[in-house]
């Protein structure tokens, strides 16, 4: 009997979810005895045009990292969508848009004079961007788009499941893959994560009291985190109560607050938009002890960054999207 066959992909990110693959270890050969893999670019010598010589559907099931920035990576989620049974949506980025994402704020012209023209170690007198086209001796030298707006996997192609995390964890990874061999599948659409939030699985929530009022919110780095307590009892923003739980709570247990990577609980649209009214209610700007109005600019305006902390890895998922062109 075949094995069924399976396929990885990198689109827009850091690499990370490669390596959590490799993490794998032991269960690597396992996966490896179980499946034969046709495709896996970063590891592995294969071509855009062994994926184009399999028949359409041949892939049991394609595992795709990294959100959409670049023409060619839509042109391979589409190659990889149309020969795959099934597709995963594989990390934050693939999922959400992820850091990448947050490129969304600006547009490609202002990414490229950044890049290319503005930054102090850039010397590039002539002001040169990448083209698309650029005549070179003997013919011409092209580059897939650069898009203005980064999209998610699923903004692209039609994805059957989810599976969260920067980057996932290589339990959850293999219990996708085992789920998926079994052909026991959930509901296409299922994110293949806990549905409670981080919060309930955090290993210092008995220490979060019943009511917390923020005087003044901190950045990590501003103050000695105490490992026993909860971040945001501490003014630190955490956020835990609007994601999902399953990453096995590694930033905790490394005493740095949740960031949001594995996007929010099922039936939450608006995971930035939850995790803003969240910290709105800690803030102390309740009806019973009003602050002074200067003292209440003061503490909002101590939030650094509130777009890029509450949508650091979800803007091009949200119904923002993006900055308005």
């Amino acid at each position: 009997m075949a094995k069924p066959k399976v396929a990885f992909y990198w689109c827009a990110s850091c690499g990370g979810c490669e390596e959590t693959v490799v993490d794998l270890n032991h269960d690597l050969l396992g996966v490896a005895d179980a499946v034969d893999i046709v495709f896996w670019p970063v590891a592995m010598d294969f071509k855009r045009k062994d994926v184009e010589n399999l028949q359409d559907g041949e892939i049991a099931v394609s595992f795709i990292n990294g959100a959409i920035r670049l023409e060619e990576q839509e042109e391979m989620a589409h190659l990889l969508r149309k020969k795959s049974e099934l597709v995963v949506a594989f990390g934050s980025c693939s999922h959400m848009g992820g850091i990448p994402g947050l490129a969304n704020f600006h547009d490609k012209e202002e990414i490229f004079n950044r890049v290319f023209k503005e930054v102090p170690t850039m010397d590039n007198p002539q002001g040169i961007t990448p083209q698309l086209h650029t005549p070179v001796e003997g013919g011409e030298l092209t580059l897939p788009e650069f898009y203005d707006t980064v999209k998610t996997l699923d903004q692209t192609v039609s994805v059957d499941y989810y599976l969260p995390g920067c980057p996932p964890p290589p339990d959850l990874i293999m219990n996708a893959i085992n789920t998926i061999l079994s052909g026991t599948l959930p509901v296409r659409g299922t994110v293949l994560a806990p549905t409670k939030a981080l919060c309930d699985t955090c290993p210092v929530r008995d220490s979060k009291p019943d009511k917390i009022s923020i005087r003044q919110i901190k950045r990590p780095w501003e103050v000695r985190l105490d490992p026993e307590k909860c971040f945001l009892d501490q003014g630190v923003i955490c956020m835990g109560p609007a994601t999902r739980s399953g990453c096995g709570e590694t930033c905790i247990r490394a005493n740095m607050p949740c960031r949001g990577c594995f996007g929010p609980v099922d039936g939450v649209i608006e995971q930035g938009a939850s995790a803003l009214t969240m910290v709105a209610s800690l803030l102390g700007l309740d009806i019973e002890e009003t602050l002074p109005e200067d003292q209440e600019k003061d503490l909002l305006d101590s939030i650094v960054d509130p777009a890029g902390t509450f949508y650091k890895f979800s803007l091009p998922a949200s119904l923002l999207r993006r900055k308005r062109l």
